[in-house]
């Protein structure tokens, strides 16, 4: 296992850029690691992907120098376990809102004492055979993984104090599109309740000293995103690729 570079880079007091994507294909992780950007997360919630093209992933992502996270599309620890045991360096969790439910992801990404991840002879721990002691795996695991549950729904929101002091959590990311939906607005975020819904958000987490994580659409937006202390941007490769096309196309208007 190898030191998360994202989690280092913001312990620097430093944001990581990033991309959220549902393609299944490796090498679209070799080309966002090649255009500099921090990290890849492989969206097992909205994207077709198993574990096994998972794994393909997260060896791309390895040769390349980009750390691999997963979005994975339930708490059950036990398909958790096979993403972690993979290689992934973190789980961002959608769906999350209650205690029980962000412990419950903590104990399945955390080894004991922090969680109760099971432990085993897999790729993570270089298959048991590497240099380094079962002790000083589980303890350098459970440093370097991130847990970030999703805030999606106002539940999550009302709830946030109390999500924010579960042991083992490192931070929270805002998924903007789907708290307008539990808002009642069914066309996106840019409403000014949503916003200031938003803003609340980042209050509770900032105060907590924990990560705070969002999207962004282009380079303006992250900025501002950046000074509010996000310290985890993310685009999507659907909108990497549209905004070049959009690029394109008014080049030759």
């Amino acid at each position: 296992m190898k030191t998360n570079a994202v989690k280092a880079k913001i312990q620097q007091g430093k944001a990581a850029l990033g991309v959220i994507s549902n393609f299944a294909d490796p090498m679209t992780a070799e080309i966002c690691a090649h255009a500099g950007l921090d990290y890849y997360i492989i969206d097992c919630e909205h994207g077709a992907i198993t574990v096994a093209q998972a794994l393909e992933i997260i060896r791309a992502c390895e040769a390349t120098g980009i750390t691999p996270l997963a979005r994975i599309r339930s708490t059950d620890a036990k398909l958790i376990l096979q993403f972690m045991d993979a290689g992934v360096m973190g789980v961002m969790m959608p769906g999350v809102s209650t205690v029980a439910e962000v412990e419950a992801l903590v104990k399945a990404v955390k080894y004991p004492p922090v969680g109760e991840r099971g432990l085993g002879p897999v790729r993570a721990w270089n298959f048991g055979l590497g240099a380094m002691p079962q002790a000083d795996y589980v303890r350098f695991a459970n440093e370097q993984t991130l847990v970030l549950p999703q805030v999606e729904d106002m539940q999550a929101v009302e709830n946030l104090e109390q999500l924010c002091k579960v042991p083992g959590v490192d931070g929270f990311i805002i998924g903007p599109r789907d708290l307008a939906m539990s808002m009642g607005f069914y066309d996106g975020p840019s409403h000014p309740e949503v916003q200031q819904t938003i803003d609340r958000i980042f209050e509770i987490v900032l105060a907590h000293n924990l990560i705070i994580g969002t999207t962004a659409g282009n380079a303006e937006q992250a900025k501002t995103l950046i000074t509010k202390g996000a310290k985890i941007i993310m685009n999507y490769t659907g909108g990497m690729l549209g905004g070049a096309a959009k690029t394109f196309a008014n080049a030759g208007n």
